[in-house]
């Protein structure tokens, strides 16, 4: 599948979940015993592990669907971005989307500034530089934030050899999307 069908589907699936007119992906016994012989995700999704995002619903998919890595704050770090490059090379994902989401309690933390305990500094650290950005901003500080975030984790991405060949011979294409909670639209950016 082509990056932009890939895209139109994920589209297709969001405007089935806010509208409640599900598609109901095919999770059953058959489904199971068919994804034994292997996968191929038309998508793959960088997510915030927040429990209200969840991107298999959001999206209306089914099993095998989408390749789902999930983090706070939806950072890249070392084995989020092996996992994503993992999808492409071996599952042929052709797009990547990075979704952020309003009300990121990690994005909130990371404005906050509070000193963090154990490992949850790191996620902070990670997020921090969007943070400076949406400081020089105009507008909501927060929502500024969410959004520099996602462009961050976009940058963080194409850092990886193995993703930028992928995205300069025309095999991949990485974008952006906010999810509204109280919607439940994805907007794509």
């Amino acid at each position: 599948m082509h990056a932009y069908q890939a895209l139109s589907e994920l589209m297709h699936g969001n405007r089935r979940y806010v509208t409640e007119r599900y598609a109901y992906g095919d999770t059953g016994a058959d489904r199971r015993r068919e994804l034994t012989r292997g996968h191929f995700p038309f998508a793959a999704i960088m997510s915030c592990s927040d429990s209200r995002v969840p991107p298999e619903i959001i999206f209306d998919q089914g099993l095998g669907d989408i390749f789902v890595v999930r983090t706070a704050g939806q950072v890249v770090d070392s084995i989020a971005l092996g996992s994503l490059e993992y999808a492409v090379k071996y599952l042929g994902v052709r797009l990547v989307a990075v979704l952020g989401h309003q009300d990121c309690g990690a994005v909130e933390a990371a404005v906050a500034g509070y000193p963090q305990p154990g490992q949850i500094q790191e996620v902070i650290d990670a997020i921090q530089p969007a943070v400076r950005a949406a400081r020089t901003q105009c507008g909501n500080l927060l929502t500024n934030a969410i959004v520099n975030n996602v462009y961050l984790s976009i940058n963080r991405l194409t850092t990886s050899p193995l993703l930028q060949q992928a995205i300069s011979t025309g095999r991949l294409k990485i974008i952006g999307a906010m999810y509204c909670m109280k919607s439940g639209k994805v907007l794509f950016f």
